[in-house]
């Protein structure tokens, strides 16, 4: 044992060579790389180094060489230690190729996680051999140091929306042929004749309060611009795990409630409308991605490698506040340039690849005071750049949610009771910089997590 601890733990410099040696050769390189690594994956401190000037020059959008990495790290007075100029030549004289460059990045993302593992059964055997008197906290320390490990490996790939119901209901998908779009719609009929659809290279911001449905609309945007538009579509969810979302989509399509259809407790001819909306669904180029912790770069690499191997028109990430800028800030006036970055990134982003970016937003608590409870444009948390930054900005709103029936009665005694507006969700376009503002109506049908226009579609499912 004690031999064992005495070697070198895994690693492999040809490899982390072979990652700086495409990123200096190649500028698309960086796309297939980012995703995947950290500096701190990195065994050898001045590849790390390498690496990180590479990340800071990718973030600034300017060009990753030899000469401009040179002077990062001379910038960051590592130049010298690094190996200087010599070193940079000398990578890309053994390996002047990025063929491979996602293989390589995985190989130092593996070693990289087998290191973290050595470090934290290291610490719990030390814990064991101290032999506390109360176990239950070792284990529970063990268990962080393990999750610790495992959640750090934040590469998480695009899922299509087919291989998350083949395991809900172990059917496989086929292939729909990609359509260039001028505009995508969002399926809500008024709100496309307010905004004309979603245009190529705008942001769009969707706020609202927590528990208002954001998800749910931005849900059904995706699943209408692939069903409808025929679209390819990149759902970014930092809160929702995939196979969540895939059943939220399967219960709104189907018309059978999400509760019933996690627990297996569907009828015989609610069997057969899962089966034919499971069909409808797989047939949508819908593609997700859960990555936890994700930070701007990483979207952006993300969403264009998609677009060069599957075609993109629409992007939509819930949401914008779980989003990271460079690396993260400590403290208030960090967080608020973090967002700044953040939103002028995502307007980049739509313009670069030209497709529509739709954002969640979570907005303040100010909305909760007001009266009436109609949110603002000063409601969007964390940096007025966010409104600055968009094409469009939207909010969702259910009154539902802050007042009671009785309530209600209380405050409209000249109303009848039917007038309360139970399922009505309240959809403001506050900002439209090449159109009209205004107001729309859309039903929320609770049960099922959706949002739909007043008349429904001809195709409805019965109930």
């Amino acid at each position: 044992m004690t031999l064992a601890f005495e070697r070198l733990p895994p690693h492999d410099i040809e490899a982390e060579e072979a990652v700086i040696a495409a990123l200096l050769v190649d500028p698309e390189a960086i796309f297939q790389v980012a995703p995947i690594l950290k500096g701190e994956d990195f065994f050898r401190e001045k590849n790390a180094w390498v690496y990180e000037a590479c990340l800071a020059l990718w973030a600034r959008d300017d060009a990753i060489n030899q000469i401009t990495v040179a002077h990062e790290l001379a910038r960051r007075e590592q130049l010298e230690d690094a190996g200087g100029q010599a070193y940079l030549a000398e990578v890309i004289r053994r390996l002047p190729t990025s063929i491979g460059a996602a293989f390589y990045a995985k190989i130092v993302k593996r070693d990289a996680t087998y290191r973290g593992l050595i470090h934290a059964s290291t610490a719990i055997m030390q814990m064991a051999y101290e032999a506390p008197a109360e176990v239950d906290r070792v284990f529970s320390r063990a268990e962080e140091l393990l999750q610790r490990v495992r959640g750090g490996d934040n590469f998480r790939d695009f899922v299509h929306i087919s291989q998350l119901l083949q395991a809900f209901l172990d059917e496989d998908a086929e292939a729909a042929e990609r359509r260039q779009l001028a505009s995508m719609t969002t399926g809500y009929s008024d709100l496309d004749t307010l905004l004309g659809g979603l245009k190529r290279s705008d942001l769009v911001i969707v706020g609202a309060r927590p528990s208002v449905g954001k998800s749910s609309f931005a849900l059904g945007i995706a699943r209408n611009a692939a069903i409808i538009d025929k679209a390819h579509v990149a759902f970014f969810s930092l809160e929702m795990s995939s196979e969540q979302l895939a059943v939220r989509l399967l219960s709104a399509e189907s018309g059978v409630d999400s509760t019933r259809l996690r627990l297996g407790q569907q009828t015989e001819l609610e069997e057969r409308r899962i089966i034919r909306a499971s069909g409808v669904l797989s047939e949508a180029n819908i593609w997700f991605d859960d990555t936890p912790v994700l930070t701007a770069p990483e979207l952006r690499a993300k969403a264009r490698r998609l677009q060069g191997e599957r075609g993109l028109d629409l992007i939509i990430i819930d949401y914008l506040q779980l989003m990271q800028g460079e690396g993260g800030g400590g403290g208030r006036e960090n967080r608020v340039q973090e967002i700044s970055f953040i939103s002028r990134t995502l307007k980049g982003l739509a313009r670069e690849l030209d497709v529509p970016v739709v954002a969640l937003a979570q907005l303040s608590r100010a909305i909760e005071n007001r009266h009436p409870r109609t949110p603002m444009l000063s409601d969007l948390r964390d940096s007025g750049s966010i409104e600055q930054d968009a094409d469009i900005v939207m909010f969702l709103s259910r009154e539902e949610l802050y007042v009671t029936p009785e309530q209600w009665a209380m405050q409209h005694p000249e109303l009848p009771e039917s007038t309360y507006p139970k399922g009505v969700a309240q959809v403001t376009v506050a900002k439209h910089r090449n159109g009209p503002t205004g107001s729309i109506e859309l039903r929320f049908r609770d049960r099922l997590a959706k949002f739909e226009d007043w008349v429904l579609r001809t195709d409805e499912p019965p109930l």
